[in-house]
């Protein structure tokens, strides 16, 4: 497992030395990257899905498939203070499939093994995301049924609690540790998807979700300190239907142009299709010609801080 203080002395000596001072051993905030990939079923990339961590508390960005899984990797791997059904905050940046095939997980795998008193999951996402959670609840009700009402191991125990807030831009969350802003970003023919902006006692940390030009992230992180930003693709000509890439996605070019005028203390990568060591190169290579900043492309499990 990759942290950013290892990744910053290692960059700095091949000469991609960040603009801004790296920051203190100990954070109060990190960043786990629980899911890095895309739709295609990339056995080293699971579905989108990031975790932001202050002090002991963590808040969930997407929950692509195997979400529950992947975090309780990540509580093993890096021995940290909290338990797989501590996830009880998700914020959601659009509807697509890769970023919510782990929602039911994240429903009920927490429900059935959490240790009572059980807390409700608090959901925060687009137009949708109420429908979404009533057909999930509707699609398992003979499982919820028969562990709670017919003497199955949750005998007595309430059903699964969601409280689903369907948001628009602005501030959507707010507590002592963290605030949260969801703005606007433009997904192709999605009527509404969202990055988010969390502010917490040390860190700024902005999350593009998928998003494509005109980009709107730069207004969010304003030499933040980490920008995760999908994309930067370097696609050959004919390998996409028209303008789909242009649409969705963010290709290096604009990726470096907004990198420059967001100058974030390190720029990281997610939403990773399975690449080659070489095109993995390229793709940085692609951004760092352009963008003088810290880049790195993220891996599942590395942690950021």
């Amino acid at each position: 497992m990759r942290t950013v203080l290892a990744i910053l002395s290692v960059a700095v000596s091949i000469g991609f030395a960040p603009d801004a001072p790296t920051p203190p051993a100990t954070s109060r905030t990190r960043v786990v990257m629980l899911g890095t990939g895309v739709p295609f079923p990339d056995p080293d990339r699971f579905g989108s899905a990031t975790v932001v961590i202050v002090d002991s508390t963590p808040y969930l960005v997407d929950c692509g498939v195997g979400v529950v899984r992947r975090w309780a990797a990540a509580i093993r791997a890096d021995s940290l203070p909290l338990r797989v059904y501590d996830l009880r905050r998700v914020f959601i940046t659009h509807l697509h499939s890769d970023h919510t095939l782990g929602y039911p997980e994240l429903i009920l795998t927490s429900w059935t093994v959490e240790k009572p008193p059980r807390r409700p999951l608090l959901a925060y996402g687009p137009a949708g995301l109420v429908a979404m959670t009533e057909h999930i609840l509707a699609a398992y009700a003979a499982d919820i049924h028969i562990r709670t009402d017919s003497g199955g191991e949750l005998a007595g125990v309430s059903p699964p609690a969601v409280v689903t807030h369907e948001i628009e831009p602005g501030v959507v969350y707010h507590d002592s540790l963290v605030t949260v802003t969801a703005f606007p970003v433009h997904h192709g023919t999605w009527p509404q998807a969202f990055g988010y902006r969390f502010q917490t006692p040390d860190k700024v940390i902005v999350i593009s979700g998928d998003a494509g030009p005109p980009s709107t992230v730069s207004e969010q992180c304003q030499r933040c300190d980490i920008l995760i930003h999908e994309g930067g693709y370097v696609t050959p000509p004919g390998t996409q239907p028209p303008g789909y890439q242009e649409s969705f996605h963010t290709s290096a070019v604009d990726l470096a142009a907004i990198a420059n005028i967001s100058r974030p203390r390190l720029l990281v990568l997610y939403h990773q299709g399975p690449l080659t060591p070489e095109q993995q190169a390229e793709r940085l290579h692609a951004i760092r010609s352009r963008y003088n900043g810290e880049v790195v492309m993220a891996r599942d499990l590395d942690i950021f801080q």
